[in-house]
């Protein structure tokens, strides 16, 4: 299966509703585009994003003589798309890197780590894992499970270590063994505690001061937690100044349009995104494809 037709597969329940006002012969009215405003609402897409997106295909469709719903896919998929922030640099590619993963207990970091890791090692880049999740001892048997399957070496301490010091010894050893992608793994961090955010506000601090690479602050985002994943990036961001956002688990929710409003919202690019529990699934973010897969194949032209 190839990279789109995974991320189509990944994507097939919040597709499901717009695929409902999008039927092969349906007329472009009022109704249709109430419908499409509630559709993109209801789909976490935010009611900002969602009645500007609308406005504007509405003065196109009139523009442009289109009177039937399916020839608005591939406008709605390109308005879409021009929602999301633009990365600067993608950080698991522009080598040489240093990648912290932040997020809540449960979003899928650690799991995360391991299937980059294992994709930058088949690439053949020189990578190495630090684990300074240090409280979760599943957490570091995850990292070494990953890392013995990928040929990756894991840097961490025994449990209750400062995350920090493993952080500094993480960076140490990737310059004694040049490596060109460093990934690191920290605790799961309730962004609803301010002791627990600044105690991670220390480690990217550390890390940031001692790499001679550059240091990216990463977000990991569970979409089924909707809008509350909003409000994950927005307390995260705020004491962390993040530099992009990988959206896991978009197969497992109707609400893909979670990582439009983040996006939107914070200015914040989307690195990679999580359609399904193999390696593979987890792919390089395009805008407008992804946008494609969420609105469905442009049918009735």
């Amino acid at each position: 299966m190839g990279l789109k037709d995974r991320l189509k597969r990944g994507l097939s329940r919040s597709r499901a509703a717009l695929n409902e006002i999008f039927y092969m012969g349906g007329e472009v009215d009022d109704a249709f585009w109430d419908d499409l405003e509630d559709t993109l609402v209801m789909g976490d897409m935010g009611a900002e994003v969602a009645i500007s997106v609308t406005d504007d295909l509405r003065e196109q469709a009139a523009r442009e003589n289109l009177t039937r719903a399916g020839q608005l896919r591939e406008a709605l998929a390109r308005r879409i798309a021009s929602e999301f922030a633009t990365a600067e640099r993608d950080p698991f590619s522009d080598l040489p890197s240093v990648v912290l993963f932040v997020g809540i207990n449960g979003a899928g970091k650690t799991t995360t780590v391991g299937k980059l890791a294992n994709v930058a090692r088949r690439a053949g880049t020189r990578t190495l894992i630090g684990g300074a999740d240090t409280f979760r001892a599943a957490a570091i048997e995850q990292l070494d499970v990953w890392g013995q399957r990928s040929g990756v070496e894991v840097v961490t301490r025994t449990r209750g270590a400062d995350p920090a010091s493993v952080c500094y010894d993480v960076i140490e050893r990737a310059e004694k063994d040049d490596a060109q992608l460093v990934l690191i793994d920290t605790a799961g961090r309730l962004h609803t505690s301010p002791e627990l955010m600044r105690e991670l506000e220390k480690v990217v601090k550390v890390t940031r001061k001692r790499s001679g690479m550059p240091v990216s602050v990463v977000l990991v985002i569970d979409a089924t937690t909707g809008q509350n994943g909003l409000n994950q990036a927005k307390e995260f961001n705020d004491a962390l100044d993040l530099d992009g956002v990988i959206v896991t688990k978009l197969d497992g929710t109707a609400k893909g349009g979670i990582a439009v409003q983040i996006s939107h919202e914070l200015a914040l690019p989307i690195l990679r995104v999580g359609v399904g529990e193999g390696v593979d699934d987890l792919q390089s973010f395009d805008a407008l494809e992804f946008s494609r897969a969420l609105v469905g194949e442009n049918e009735g032209k």
